[in-house]
């Protein structure tokens, strides 16, 4: 990609969108970035696919001497050979340009920055860890099986460890639990300041919380314990105390993991929307490729809608994992009589610190059904000494509790009006004064419930209630949804992420509670040291059949529709891990998921092999699969299984609101059953069976579609599954150019875009140059934007030319594409400046997996004219 990263992120504030024919508008700035660092990548597959590194010395050479001599001004800061054959440079403008035109140049990538993503941080509000064990069965795996992922080492690249804490192992070095790592950073850097600072060290100590908190859900062992308590770790450090990184640095860190020897890689990280050819995705994908088992969030940007997988997660050998939310969570009460009940609650934001004693009587202003409680002023002294009970809906937290406060209350109560634990914020004018706290529906709901029946009082405390989570084992809200661009199957897998307790620096408490795709991504890299352990042959490969196969799916409870049926493959991968069962299974089946791309007619059948599981043997381990006739030997006998269906709901064509549609697929079987084991009784040790796969009804305007197909065993063992999930209907009609008024021609002033319907002249210097504003409503394969000289109507070649593009991030927001009056031509075509004149830009885009010679496939758009104004010199 060239320039287009001009512009991400920024939104269309306090305007209306218009076309070319209505009257000019101001496009306010939000968040604009350009890009000014770029990956580029050499046409040689890098040392680890078998490249001498005579040859990728030559090769980066000669690049070096191209560039050089054809003026092209960058510089060069870093140099990849293992993972990715490529070098990291700084350049702008025209020499980008010039640089993609070099001979040997494969593609030119932004150099993305990467966040750690939202995350909930309650201090004093302590989620159990061993509730989310007992989700995946790695307290069965733990205790039962005597697993604790010994001897396996887990390179965690993130924010760091801090070693010093006794959870994970007190010391760095040599015969410490952190044995090895690197700072690539150092604390002071921020990919965001305007010149981040790097001073990397060797001491990957953590000075954020969150590489800690990740590290301690792979393998604590004190305080609390994590999936895998006995395995060795790896730090490396690729954030500086706060701030973002970028995702060049996370290339380095892992090389240094595979140079090290790591067995697993955590990446709880990621850049949403992109596609698997982004560098951080293809070197991840590499590292797999190689025997290094590979774990990555999905992404936390769920509200951002379809398509929304993180690079590294999206590399097609990548183990992307969802998140779903706790069963439970450990909350400071207050209790309220008659019985002295604990009702555990979440403090809100910009209020008051609450007590931890004193009794106030109890008040209600509304009801379980009120829309807008608390949202009118109430009278004077109306509440004076109470403590008050208001739900949610309407108006701001911040009104309700100052009306509240106004007339003359002792503190609030809030209560949620949907499912889930509500985290409030009541900052705001005029400042709040009292306590202010929240519990969930079904608590407000019996705090209303004995008002309605007589007076009650409520008691302040310091003790702790255990509160069962009304989301528990639900996908996450903020868990980003799949598939990948090129309808690959993403994510794979899911795992607890919502609301987990884990371990912390010393220096903030020791422990503390983080929600997001970072936290559930640990889980599965803990249950793959676990299952290292078991099966210590086991290939990169068998370890994903093994996790999708023994995952269970889970309902979808809320929303419409509800109760009755799983939520998107999309959402949540192959379900829930179930470590245990991975460990245990006696046979697996391949492949363990189904990517069965676009179906524009008919249906789509796909082959599976269902294949007796070997024995493997580690440290005293020996797992082949269940004894299931209790003779203390694995079972030979013949096992039958029965082909059944789960199906999946569906979602609708809007990409940015996703609708969940109860549309179903069907499937059907060339067999019913299968039999694979007991080779005396002439049984072979594998089967194939035929799966014909018909997508729900396109008039339901279901597109994404999913399911489950399972195996059930005759021998009472546990139910294999293999997911699928696909496209219903010609993918490429989705619309690209989506938003009214988009593309546009546009000048950029101090403090806005504005648009130029008419066209305009430009003198080229400084920022007086055209860009072109467009929105992408979904991804796309190809960019290009060519140059037509309008006096002539012949083509001058290029002004963009970019492939493998992300979509915007919202609904109304676009990237901005300045051209600077240069134009090129890929692989060795020269780069000129054109003369002054009169020129239009004639804008096409290749949508996903298109076919290059199929216009039907192509979305375009011209300019209006641009006139170049140069001044004399």
């Amino acid at each position: 990609m060239r320039r287009l990263l001009a512009g991400i992120g920024a939104a269309i504030v306090g305007t209306t969108m218009m076309s070319h024919a209505q009257s000019p508008q101001v496009i306010p700035l939000s968040d604009s970035e350009t890009a000014d660092r770029w990956f580029v990548e050499l046409s040689s597959p890098p040392g680890i696919e078998g490249t001498s590194s005579a040859v990728l010395d030559r090769e980066e050479a000669d690049f070096h001497a191209a560039a050089r001599g054809g003026g092209v001004r960058y510089a060069d800061s870093r140099r990849f050979k293992d993972l990715w054959n490529g070098v990291i440079v700084s350049a702008t403008g025209r020499d980008i340009a010039m640089l993609r035109s070099i001979p040997g140049v494969q593609a030119v990538y932004p150099v993305l920055k990467v966040s750690l993503g939202p995350q909930e941080d309650q201090p004093g509000n302590d989620i159990d860890l061993i509730t989310a064990l007992k989700q995946t069965g790695a307290d069965i795996a733990q205790s039962e099986l005597g697993l604790s992922g010994r001897g396996v080492r887990v390179a965690v690249i993130d924010t760091g460890i801090d070693y010093d804490h006794p959870d994970l192992g007190g010391c760095f070095g040599w015969h410490c639990r952190v044995e090895k790592g690197f700072d690539l950073v150092g604390d002071e850097f921020n990919a965001n300041d305007a010149v981040p600072v790097i001073k990397p060290d060797p001491d990957p100590d953590d000075c954020a919380g969150h590489g800690t908190h990740v590290s301690g859900i792979i393998g604590a062992n004190g305080g609390i314990k994590g999936v895998a308590p006995g395995v060795t770790f790896f730090a490396y450090r690729v954030f500086g105390c706060v701030g973002s990184t970028t995702s060049e640095v996370l290339i380095d860190a892992m090389e240094r993991a595979r140079r090290d020897g790591a067995d697993v890689v955590n990446m709880s990280l990621g850049s949403a929307f992109q596609w698997p050819e982004y560098p951080t995705a293809k070197a991840a994908d590499r590292l797999v490729k190689h025997g290094v088992v590979v774990v990555a969030a999905a992404g936390n940007d769920g509200a951002a809608g379809l398509y929304g997988s993180s690079a590294p997660s999206v590399g097609k050998n990548v183990i992307a994992v969802a998140s779903f939310d706790n069963t439970h969570a450990n909350l400071v009460a207050f209790s309220i009589t008659p019985d002295d009940a604990k009702i555990g609650y979440i403090g809100a934001a910009a209020a008051p610190v609450t007590p931890q004693s004193g009794s106030f009587p109890m008040a209600r202003t509304g009801t379980t059904t009120t829309t807008s409680d608390g949202c009118s002023a109430l009278a004077p002294g109306s509440l004076s000494g109470k403590v008050v009970l208001i739900r949610r809906g309407t108006c701001t937290f911040n009104l309700k509790a100052f009306n509240a406060q106004s007339a003359g209350a002792a503190g609030v109560v809030l209560y949620n009006n949907v499912a889930g634990f509500l985290s409030p914020t009541v900052a705001g004018t005029p400042a709040i004064t009292i306590p202010v706290v929240a519990v969930t529906a079904d608590r407000g709901a019996l705090i209303n419930g004995r008002l309605a029946a007589g007076a009650v009082t409520m008691m302040w405390t310091n003790q702790v209630a255990s509160e069962p989570s009304p989301t528990a084992n639900l996908i996450s809200s903020f868990s980003s949804y799949g598939l990948a661009p090129d309808l690959s199957f993403k994510p794979d897998i899911g795992a607890p992420g919502g609301t987990i307790r884990s371990t912390l620096p010393l220096e903030q408490g020791g422990y503390g509670n983080l929600s997001g795709t970072s936290m559930s991504s640990p889980h599965v890299a803990g249950a793959v040291a676990l299952l290292l352990e078991a099966r210590p042959h086991a290939s990169p490969e068998e370890v994903l059949e093994r996790l999708q196969n023994s995952a269970r799916p889970h309902l979808r409870f809320v929303g419409n529709p509800a109760l009755g049926f799983l939520d998107n493959v999309h959402r949540q991968g192959a379900g829930m891990l179930q470590i245990d069962d991975a460990v245990l299974a006696g046979a697996v089946v391949s492949p363990s998921s189904l990517a069965l791309g676009e179906i524009e007619a008919g249906s789509a059948t796909r082959w599976l092999r269902i294949t007796q599981a070997e024995s493997d043997e580690r440290h005293g381990h020996g797992f082949r699969g269940r004894d299931h006739d209790g003779d203390g030997d694995d079972d030979d006998a013949p096992v039958t299984y029965t082909l059944g269906h789960q199906p999946a709901l569906s979602t609708g064509a809007n990409t940015f609101a996703p609708q969940f549609l109860a549309s179903l697929a069907a499937v059907q079987f060339s067999s019913p059953t299968v039999s694979i084991g007991g080779r005396h009784h002439g049984h072979d040790g594998d089967a194939r069976v035929g799966v014909t796969i018909t997508p729900p009804p396109s008039a339901d305007g279901a597109r994404l579609f999913g399911g489950y197909i399972t195996f059930t065993p005759s021998d009472g063992g546990s139910i294999l599954r293999v997911p699928y999930a696909g496209y219903n209907g010609d993918y490429q009609a989705i619309t690209v150019f989506s938003l009214a008024g988009f593309p546009m021609l546009a000048r950029l002033t101090p403090t806005a875009f504005v648009p130029q319907p008419g066209g305009a002249s430009f003198t080229m210097t400084g920022d007086d140059v055209p860009f072109v504003l467009l929105h992408l409503n979904h991804q796309v394969a190809n960019l290009k934007q060519e140059v037509i000289d309008v006096a002539t109507g012949k083509s001058l070649n290029f002004a963009e030319d970019d492939d493998f593009v992300g979509r915007n991030s919202a609904v109304s927001s676009f990237f901005a594409l300045p051209w600077d009056g240069t134009t090129f031509k890929k692989q060795g075509g020269k780069t000129r400046v054109v003369p002054n004149g009169t020129y239009r830009l004639e804008l096409s885009i290749l949508k996903a997996l298109g076919d290059p010679r199929n216009p039907a496939h192509f979305e375009r758009w011209s300019s209006p004219n641009i006139t170049i104004t140069r001044p004399t010199p």
